[in-house]
């Protein structure tokens, strides 16, 4: 097991012990460190995603609503 020592205001800190009274803090902790890091691989992957769309969409010739009709309507009788 790793020691963690860090610094939260007075108040917060408050409000943990009274919402986890009677439960292992160390294990609360634990599981919203574990959150925020997958909340946070999630956040990266978001951004990566959004850049390769933006990336693509640099790329790709625009189109018209009217050419968007156009190809729904090809091949259909």
């Amino acid at each position: 097991m790793a020691t963690v020592n860090f610094s939260v205001p007075e108040q917060t800190k408050k409000k943990f012990d009274r919402a986890f009274r009677g439960r292992n803090k160390s294990a609360v902790i634990g599981r919203l460190m574990e959150r925020a890091v997958e909340e946070e691989r999630r956040r990266v992957r978001r951004a990566r995603a959004i850049d390769a769309l933006l990336t693509l969409r640099r790329r790709i010739q625009p189109v018209t609503a009217s050419d968007v009709l156009k190809a729904r309507s090809t091949g259909r009788p």
